[in-house]
């Protein structure tokens, strides 16, 4: 499983593999430098013969050539920062892209079925973590292991039988290394998923903070953080600890192999078959023999965490695409308005039945409005009509053609959409309200906006339509929030129209001005309001009754009425009180 993470991973890579192919060479020269350099220490120690018997020029040619060796190890090490940064920093914002992309292609049901924050720690934290133990740790193991192969070469050069009892005390480490790492790959796995888990809700309470503190939440939530941020802190703890095991523990074998080798090239210099400036050569190599097991220790543990993070980042990509448009799927251009539901099926969980064939028609032109108790699957059938997910059984027909036979681009053009909860951006007012055409000019957004009622309060903002907004128009009223939606939606000038509690947010007066705007908006064209408001209601050529997924009544507000039905209910308990 890590393997396979870490291979993708390096595929993204591919892109820069010059920049790779010029680090490893770097890595190679530079260790290459750093491993001749002893040899070079050894033999400027053995020109120094004895009292007054000292080799000056040899001395000095040697540190020359030291000083040499020492200046291209130290431009390679540049180097060798230099390009791994590069194929880092590219790879990641490669992969990032690729994430960000991936969210755009999945169907809703994946994003509702996810924490918004989680998937957010995903984008962000969890990618920036594998840059830093994946991709820059990468090159830092790749010395280390060059290093160690390269001193070995040097050592077995100098002394085999010294060499075989550094061999033999080697596996230790790794045994020490490979123990503690299968274990703190398990808790940085769990680490990861509590931050997102952690991310997730602090985004949520955040989002809701005013609902919070209307309702005295504030002990309650900081009760749930505290016991998520307790089980981020425990499992963080172990990962820590178990992580920060390795160095010291690998450390300590380290240490006995330089004692080792110390103790055994003591005893072959005195025999005569080391000179003193090959044992100091052999006791640096023995040094940095050593040093990259505690390097190597510490990019485990680092390598440990990015995989994690990398293994949640890639169950993002491996998520299901949004089906396909067929590839033989039709454009609509313009659409007549003509919408037939035959025996539709739906359903969110497939053990859960929803909606089950539902029928529904709608004639160019018509209003219809659909009505209801929470629940009963009112924005369920706009949710279908638009292909935010497809029909389990039956067919959607907009001019008699099945809609999973059109492109989904040319069939939400057919569509204005107006929600209940408005959506805005940070950027002016102009590119809010020209979202769905960006090309409008300043004249089309201004008349949009008179038709929604808008540009009256627009005008007092600070710059007009150049006014800056805050995150989700959080410097506007919820009203005028909403207002500007409208404006958005009248500004393309769609066929069709879903209005699903478009008003709701608006005072009376304002909204009397905007269903004149929308009746004036709604003249032979198609549309589906989803409304509890009386005076909307009243307006739809045909009302559509809903509870568990079925019609139940249809027909106009009088009829319904006459019928002194389920509709006639409703209407007694929500709406005669307000005519009174």
């Amino acid at each position: 499983m890590r393997k396979q993470i870490l291979k993708r991973v390096l595929r993204f890579t591919k892109p820069y593999t010059g920049y790779l192919v010029l680090a490893i060479v770097s890595a190679l020269i530079s260790v290459g430098m750093s491993l001749y350099a002893p040899v070079l220490t050894g033999r400027g120690i053995d020109y120094i013969i004895g009292p007054g018997n000292v080799d000056f020029a040899g001395i000095l040619s040697t540190l020359l050539l030291l000083a040499g060796t020492v200046a291209l190890g130290a431009l390679f090490q540049w180097m060798l920062a230099q390009c791994t940064n590069i194929l880092a920093y590219r790879t990641v914002r490669d992969l990032r892209i690729a994430v960000f992309n991936k969210l755009e292609r999945v169907p809703l049901r994946m994003l509702d079925s996810h924490a918004h924050g989680d998937l957010m720690n995903r984008v962000v934290n969890d990618i920036d973590q594998v840059s830093d133990g994946l991709l820059q740790g990468f090159t830092q193991l790749f010395t280390g292991v060059v290093t160690i192969l390269g001193t070995l070469g040097f050592m077995l050069y100098v002394s085999p039988v010294i060499t075989l009892v550094v061999v033999l005390l080697t596996p230790l480490s790794l045994f020490v290394s490979a123990f503690i790492a299968k274990r703190s790959y398990q808790k940085f796995q769990e680490q990861s998923q509590t931050r997102g888990e952690l991310s997730g809700y602090a985004e949520e309470l955040v989002g809701g903070q005013k609902v919070v503190k209307a309702f005295g939440y504030e002990a309650r939530a900081q009760a749930g953080f505290e016991q998520i941020n307790a089980r981020l802190y425990d499992c963080g703890v172990k990962a820590q600890f178990y992580s920060s095991l390795t160095n010291p523990c690998t450390r300590f074998v380290n240490a006995m192999v330089y004692a080792a080798v110390g103790v055994c090239g003591a005893i072959a210099a005195l025999r005569g078959s080391l000179t003193i400036g090959q044992l100091s050569a052999f006791l640096q190599y023995a040094n940095q023999y050593t040093k990259p097991f505690n390097e190597i220790s510490g990019v485990v543990t680092e390598l440990q965490a990015a995989i994690a993070c990398a293994g949640r980042v890639f169950e993002v990509l491996d998520a299901q695409d949004e089906t396909m448009d067929a590839p033989d799927a039709l454009r609509m251009e313009q659409s007549r308005g003509q919408v037939n539901l035959n025996d539709v099926c739906f359903s969110y969980h497939p053990e859960k039945r929803f909606i089950e064939h539902l029928n529904l028609y709608a004639n160019p032109g018509q209003r219809i409005a659909i009505v209801g108790p929470t629940g009963c699957g009112k924005t369920t059938v706009i949710n279908l009509l638009m292909r935010f997910y497809d029909v389990n059984q039956g067919e959607i027909l907009v001019d008699g053609v099945d809609i999973r036979a059109i492109t989904r681009a040319s069939l939400r053009r057919q569509f204005g959409m107006v929600l209940q909860d408005t959506w805005l951006f940070a950027g002016t007012v102009r590119d809010n309200i020209a979202y769905g055409r960006p090309d409008a000019s300043l004249e089309q957004v201004m008349e949009a906006a008179k038709a929604a009622h808008a540009h009256s309060f627009i005008k007092r903002l600070p710059e007009g339509y150049d006014t800056l907004l805050a995150e989700d128009g959080g410097n506007l009223s919820q009203g005028q929030r909403q207002l500007l939606s409208i404006a958005r939606v009248m500004l393309t000038d769609p066929p069709m129209l879903i209005l699903d509690e478009a008003t709701s947010s608006i005072d009376t007066r304002t909204e009397l001005r905007v269903q004149r705007a929308f009746t004036h908006m709604m003249e032979g064209r198609t549309c589906f309001i989803v409304a509890h408001r009386l005076s909307t209601i009243r307006e739809a050529d045909c009302i559509l009754v809903m509870r568990d997924g079925q019609i139940i009544e249809q027909g106009t507000h009088e009829s319904l009425l006459r019928k002194n039905g389920f509709y006639a209910q409703l209407y007694q308990s929500q709406f005669a009180r307000a005519e009174e």
